[in-house]
């Protein structure tokens, strides 16, 4: 299984099949590729601010994909003539063999388009459980519940935002990744812009013996 991080929360994960997660690409400082270069078969969307939602809508359209996200946020989707999938927390779907399963994630969720702003549900993390286990917690504070999610979905890779002051810091993640019990912690959503900066390396020395701290640059990818 490979994981590529394309800046942001955004991601690929790539095992049977390529899933794009929070394709926020064309107005993202950190992206190194643009929304027209990315290969993909499914997208996952963890809510609607324009900093994860992003680019998705034209690269469903585009890659004739469908995009996965929680019933609300579908629903608005399929309105704008998107191929949707809507989930709900607990709920698993199988694609073609690797299975998605929504849990949540504690944040706020309105949708934010084309100057459109309007309630998306709630916001969502996914456990993608291909050749390994991948947990993208999406934007999160710290929640206990995630001690269940790693209980029932043993995570091998966790991609933890660290940025603070939207989500959680690098301590929170810290507790995280404890809860989680995860081999792996790939951390997200930091430094796009000043009030996310957040050094990786801090995480790493508070992880040390616990879990390996794989700190990705943009575009850079890890084989697991």
């Amino acid at each position: 299984m490979k994981i590529t991080w394309l800046g942001h929360s955004a991601a690929i994960v790539e095992g049977k099949k390529r899933i794009l997660i929070d394709p926020f690409l064309d107005e993202n400082p950190s992206a190194r590729i643009k929304k027209d270069d990315v290969k993909a078969d499914l997208i996952l969307v963890t809510h609607g601010h324009g900093d994860h939602l992003g680019d998705a809508s034209y690269i469903s359209r585009k890659l004739k994909i469908p995009v996965v996200a929680i019933y609300e946020l579908a629903e608005y989707l399929s309105s704008k003539g998107v191929e949707s999938i809507g989930m709900n927390f607990s709920g698993t779907f199988d694609f073609e063999g690797i299975k998605i399963t929504m849990v949540p994630a504690l944040h706020s969720a309105g949708i934010s388009e084309d100057g459109f702003q309007h309630s998306g549900g709630l916001p969502c993390g996914y456990v993608i459980r291909d050749e390994k286990s991948v947990y993208h917690a999406g934007d999160t504070g710290i929640f206990g519940d995630m001690e269940l999610i790693g209980k029932l979905y043993a995570p091998d890779i966790s991609m933890l935002p660290i940025g603070g002051f939207f989500t959680m810091g690098v301590d929170e993640a810290v507790l995280a990744a404890k809860m989680l019990r995860t081999k792996y912690v790939i951390p997200i959503h930091y430094n796009t812009w000043e009030p996310i900066k957040a050094d990786p390396e801090n995480l790493k020395k508070k992880l040390s013996g616990i879990s390996e701290v794989i700190a990705l640059k943009p575009g850079e990818t890890a084989s697991f």
